[in-house]
């Protein structure tokens, strides 16, 4: 109970991971809806979404990605209003050769807050990330002219190419962003020291940004040792700090404090969630869940029109993986085997629901 603490608030960025869980788990919740509507209604322009530029990047991205979900014209319909003269806003922070300067609190999460290098590399790839989003959008929703900008200016900052940047956050966005080349990124950053130098938020993204790279296994061990190195020190949910060096001799939180050893909850955390502030239930840590389901049992919305849902599982070093991912049609339902790398899937779904899946 303890654990259970602080940001009560909507947090936008941290309503990414969140709201992919949500629709990975349960299906479509109003909570998101209501969530992502509140923060506008609050948000006048030009202010930023919790006054952090980068939350309203987040606001725009998780649209396109509720949308890809759940192709809801009418929800979208509501939202161009606010969303044609934010991306005019985010346009405006660029300078004539692609380069970002958003203004307000530049911010990506907790462990990069004091790397500006970190932070400006990230954000020029949110940025990217979030015009793309938004020239899709304004496809959808038949306003052309300014998805005609933001593509314009999507291809100036790629002609920039990425920041300089050692983070592993900051080089994920940069491999999602088409900035990077995925392999190479995994190989010469991701993949070293794979358990430091990452963070429960954009931990999501580099699992994201690995299996571009193909290294399904490599994610996996990221999971159990990182995500369950939490586990191992008696969580139940997943926290909003973490380093796998606070494991060292540490009492776990699910037993007394002994005198002589760190105690897990109260001798660590960092920035504003230091020792007992620090909250033990933090949505935006649950990435895996979204990254297991999409990724693990492969199901996701698909992007040709003669499918509704692609199931295409990678298993990495799995024997096997047995799952159901919520449509509102109702569940579908896979399990699959991994003999000696050959995959056999079985597959239950709602009458009438096209699935690409493997032969």
């Amino acid at each position: 109970w303890d654990g259970i603490k602080r940001d009560r608030l909507v947090w936008i960025g941290d309503l990414h991971p969140e709201a992919m869980v949500t629709a990975t788990v349960f299906g479509r919740l109003d909570v998101v809806e209501k969530s992502l509507d509140l923060l506008r209604d609050r948000t006048s322009l030009p202010g930023w979404m919790n006054g952090i530029s980068s939350y309203s990047l987040w606001w725009v991205l998780i649209h396109r990605d509720w949308y890809t979900l759940y192709g809801d014209m009418h929800y979208l319909s509501a939202q161009l209003s606010y969303l044609a003269p934010l991306l005019g806003q985010i346009l405006g922070c660029l300078d004539e050769d692609g380069h970002e300067n958003l203004s307000g609190y530049r911010f990506l999460e907790w462990p990069t807050s004091g790397d500006p290098d970190a932070i400006s590399a990230g954000l020029q790839a949110l940025v990217l990330l979030t015009l793309d989003a938004g020239a899709f959008l304004c496809r959808v929703l038949q306003a052309d002219n300014v998805a005609s900008e933001c593509e314009a200016a999507a291809t100036r900052m790629r002609h920039c190419g990425p920041r300089e940047t050692t983070s592993k956050q900051s080089v994920a966005l940069q491999v999602l962003a088409g900035l990077r080349d995925p392999q190479e990124a995994n190989l010469t950053v991701l993949s070293q020291d794979p358990y430091r130098g990452i963070s429960t938020f954009y931990g999501y993204y580099v699992l994201e940004a690995r299996t571009l790279a193909q290294d399904i296994t490599g994610c996996l061990e990221l999971i159990r040792t990182y995500w369950g190195g939490m586990i191992d020190m008696g969580a139940t949910s997943f926290w909003e700090g973490f380093e796998i060096d606070w494991m060292d001799n540490a009492t776990p939180i699910d037993a007394f404090p002994v005198d002589g050893r760190p105690d897990i909850h109260a001798d660590f955390g960092d920035w504003c969630y230091k020792g007992l502030r620090h909250s033990l239930c933090h949505g935006w840590a649950a990435g895996p869940t979204a990254w297991l389901q999409q990724t693990v049992l492969g199901i996701r919305p698909s992007t040709n029109p003669d499918f509704d849902y692609v199931v295409w599982p990678k298993l990495g070093d799995l024997e096997w993986a047995k799952g159901s991912f919520p449509t509102p049609e109702g569940l579908i339902e896979v399990e699959i085997t991994n003999v000696a790398g050959v995959l056999s899937v079985q597959l239950k779904h709602p009458d009438g629901l096209r699935i690409d899946k493997p032969k």
